[in-house]
């Protein structure tokens, strides 16, 4: 699927370089197709690795995407110029009367806080509220997930006694469900967080369904009944080397990590890690991309609304 970006995007040459396929926007204006309009809020701090790990798994179906980037207004981003920002992201009030047929709400690394700690919190909750009634489907990725079941369900998070790091084994339990095709009876997820959302507590939701679990990592991937909210708590856009720098990271800052679990070979962070969730990852979100999105969204996006 071609991702139409802006043509000085920084991650447009390294995608390009990947063999990703990219459609530059003087090129996307000319073809009479209606493309999926998918907004992304980027709350990780590390915005420019984040774009590329997500445009990557966008890139892999047959339809053209128009992608808006936003961040949010209430935070002061400390790792990216507000030069980058103010070019390549918006805020709400640039996209507030858009509607959107998919929208991808990341992790952050705020878990230690309470949701409402978190001090761009109200403006998420604003965006949360604003998304049910101009995006057809939500995906929610990691502390994303948390705070999206949090608003929309109450349903909390609870810390681990230890940081879950590696690439866990996970099984599908809903096996014909259209997020699923094509899964095999184990597919591997990376996970990296220190607080969980416990299964029981989205079992007694009539609204939710888990649709995959990991005995280690525990639940995986969480939606709604009609594929309009998806709760996933891994990070499968991760690429290679991520948790690699994120072990190094809290290493040198005396936080005595554990060494991620299935990840370096032998078990020995000098080793090059091997990589084995990639084509989950693609079929994941080209999966997202048609049946919750593609497939269900209206022809005239303006006709995008909220039905219980």
């Amino acid at each position: 699927m071609p991702i139409n970006i802006p043509d000085d995007l920084p991650a447009a040459e390294i995608l390009e370089n990947e063999n990703i396929f990219v459609m530059h926007g003087n090129r996307a204006m000319h073809q009479d197709i209606r493309p999926l309009k998918i907004l992304i809020l980027n709350l990780m701090p590390t915005k420019v690795e984040t774009e590329i790990q997500l445009l990557r798994l966008l890139s892999n179906s047959p339809l053209q995407i128009d992608v808006d980037l936003l961040h949010m207004a209430s935070h002061e981003s400390k790792n990216i110029s507000k030069e980058y920002l103010n070019r390549f992201y918006k805020t709400m009030d640039h996209i507030s009367g858009n509607k959107y047929d998919g929208f991808i709400i990341t992790g952050a690394p705020v878990e230690g806080l309470r949701f409402e700690d978190v001090d761009y919190w109200d403006e998420l909750c604003a965006m949360m509220a604003w998304s049910k009634s101009h995006v057809y489907s939500t995906l929610h990725i990691c502390w994303g997930a948390q705070a999206g079941l949090y608003y929309h369900y109450g349903i909390d998070k609870f810390p681990m006694e230890r940081k879950i790091s590696g690439i866990f084994p996970h099984r599908p339990i809903v096996r014909n469900h259209p997020l699923l095709r094509g899964f095999d009876d184990i597919f591997y997820m990376p996970h990296s967080r220190h607080t969980e959302i416990k299964r029981e507590s989205i079992d007694a939701n009539p609204e939710l369904q888990v649709l995959a679990i990991s005995d280690e990592a525990g639940v995986a991937i969480t939606a709604r009944y009609d594929g309009r909210q998806v709760f996933v708590q891994g990070h499968m856009e991760y690429d290679l080397m991520t948790l690699a720098r994120e072990y190094l990271r809290d290493s040198s800052q005396g936080l005595d990590p554990d060494i991620p679990t299935n990840y370096f070979p032998g078990n020995s962070p000098k080793a090059t890690p091997i990589m084995y969730w990639q084509s989950h990852a693609n079929l994941f979100f080209t999966n997202w991309l048609n049946y919750s999105v593609y497939q269900e969204t209206p022809y005239n996006i303006n006709d995008i609304c909220w039905e219980n």
